[in-house]
């Protein structure tokens, strides 16, 4: 995981929570006679979402694991809810790369590996891009080297 993850979640945050507060401020702005509960809603909105965007991003890296081996992919993820999935390689599909307008600002991408499971696929986030680029392409290669037929 790279440092600039905390960077990443961190613009996500910010962006989130002014989708919220900028909507209360114009209204507060623009109405002669606001009432009573806005103002408190949108200092507790500034409030919630200063106190989610300095503790979400630092935490969630703390937390954030992944490690790739010729049998499986691990990834521990999440910052509330922790989940800690293992896709086997016999048992990988896809391997794709992705990398959003930020993303590709801060040099990071998304490594997804779609498996059969019902569970969905694994997310490996915050990876330098050419880290990820080594690991798509590792995984392809460890994947078409495992014999079975994914599912």
């Amino acid at each position: 995981m790279s440092r600039k993850a905390i960077t990443l979640w961190t613009l996500h945050a910010v962006i989130g929570w002014l989708v919220l507060l900028v909507p209360q401020g114009v209204l507060l702005l623009l109405v002669d006679q606001p009432w009573p509960w806005q103002l408190p809603v949108a200092v507790a909105t500034l409030a919630l979402g200063t106190a989610h965007t300095a503790v979400m991003p630092r935490w969630r890296y703390r937390v954030h694991r992944w490690e790739s081996t010729p049998e499986a992919v691990y990834t521990l993820s999440g910052w509330l809810n922790q989940e800690w999935r293992i896709a086997p390689v016999s048992r990988i599909q896809t391997v794709d790369t992705k990398r959003g307008p930020l993303q590709q600002m801060l040099g990071l991408s998304t490594v997804t590996v779609t498996t059969a499971s019902a569970a969905g696929p694994v997310h490996i986030e915050g990876l330098d891009h050419d880290e990820a680029v080594r690991l798509a392409e590792e995984l392809t290669s460890t994947t078409q080297a495992t014999p079975g037929d994914a599912t």
